[in-house]
């Protein structure tokens, strides 16, 4: 039977996942044109520095997001004493880890989508009078909405499932910090059967559903 930490737990889940993939919208977009379209010094650094979170173990990447955001860490020190704020076990602190876990799958697919618009699209649209922020928005962004699209659904589900660098920077705060995959672990070592069975249950359906609702688009894509 659900109960209200089920309910608490998916709530927060959506919610963490929803608005990591907000930011990495707004973030990862932005970035993936630059790399997209421009070269200049470091850009293979930067993109290596990009993709890091994807091959990193995602406890150390909760080591990092400690060592920046901690009571004691470089932005969180100065949070902590300048505004009162701590970000540190807060659902924020979910928000986060998902967030920079999950930006990588948003700017490589993003970048992929479009290198692939041809560039001489976006050079009529000069010649036609429109300024380059309206030959984004109405050329480019438009021509590859569908890498990007995939790469929001790919962003959501991995900030979704993130599980290592959220309990280091989020802990397990029952209703407050706990999200699925923390449930999951909570549940295993603490014998909870119903509750493992339906978390993982709910997060294979949605993970599978992602996943094939990606692989139709690419390959309507490439027709």
């Amino acid at each position: 039977m659900i109960g209200t930490s089920e309910i608490s737990a998916l709530v927060l889940s959506l919610k963490v996942a929803f608005v990591a993939t907000l930011i990495n919208i707004v973030i990862g977009i932005p970035i993936a044109y630059i790399l997209a379209r421009r070269d200049f010094l470091f850009k293979n650094i930067i993109e290596t520095v990009i993709t890091l979170p994807l091959v990193l173990p995602p406890t150390v990447v909760g080591f990092y997001l400690l060592f920046l955001f901690g009571t004691r860490g470089l932005i969180g020190g100065f949070l902590e004493n300048t505004f009162g704020v701590s970000v540190v076990f807060t659902w924020y602190a979910a928000v986060l880890a998902s967030q920079i876990v999950s930006m990588p799958l948003m700017i490589r697919a993003a970048k992929a989508a479009i290198s692939s618009v041809d560039a001489e699209y976006e050079n009529v649209s000069y010649t036609l009078g429109k300024s380059r922020i309206s030959t984004i928005f109405q050329v480019t962004l438009p021509l590859a909405k569908r890498g990007i699209i995939a790469g929001m659904v790919l962003s959501f589900c991995r900030a979704l499932g993130e599980f290592g660098a959220t309990i280091m920077v989020a802990g397990n705060i029952p209703e407050k910090t706990t999200t699925m995959p923390v449930a999951i672990y909570s549940a295993f070592y603490s014998s909870e059967d119903g509750k493992l069975y339906f978390f993982v249950a709910l997060l294979t359906i949605i993970s599978f559903s992602a996943t094939l609702i990606v692989n139709r688009m690419e390959t309507r894509w490439k027709k």
